[in-house]
């Protein structure tokens, strides 16, 4: 264990989260998501997981360490819902909740078309699965940057 560390987060997805450079993009995938098929064509090549957690959780504890591109443009995204884009579920409003409590202010995210999230998702520096099994649980986060201390 590790001070200040989440423990959700293992060793290989502390790499990949630290090795992120600004504009960086990651996937937080649910259970249905073709997540190895996807992971192989991003830039890190390989599947990361969260296994036995939410996807609120996977991103609550990603969020601990990550910061989100925020303040230049919207940096956090969701898989719409096929037929009904504005619709959004449970855990899309869970996982809201927890990017609006990491920004300590409202941070909608955006909707991705389906078959364009997948697009979106093979560009990805990364993707971590977890252990979601609701439909729609699947996020695209765009890094931003830390400011020095003035």
């Amino acid at each position: 264990m590790l001070k200040n560390i989440d423990p959700a987060l293992n060793p290989d997805v502390l790499h990949a989260l630290r090795s992120m450079g600004h504009g960086d993009t990651l996937v937080i995938s649910d259970t249905n998501f073709p997540s190895d098929a996807i992971a192989r064509k991003t830039t890190l090549g390989t599947l990361l997981r969260i296994d036995n957690v939410s996807a609120a959780r996977a991103v609550e504890a990603v969020l601990s360490v990550l910061p989100l591109d925020m303040p230049l443009q919207p940096s956090a995204g969701r898989m719409e819902v096929m037929g009904a884009p504005d619709e959004v579920l449970p855990v899309q409003q869970e996982v809201q909740a927890v990017i609006d409590r990491a920004e300590g202010k409202s941070a909608p995210m955006y909707g991705i078309e389906r078959f364009k999230f997948y697009e979106e998702a093979k560009k990805a520096y990364c993707v971590i699965t977890t252990g979601e099994t609701r439909f729609y649980g699947c996020f695209l986060f765009t890094k931003g940057v830390i400011p020095p201390k003035t």
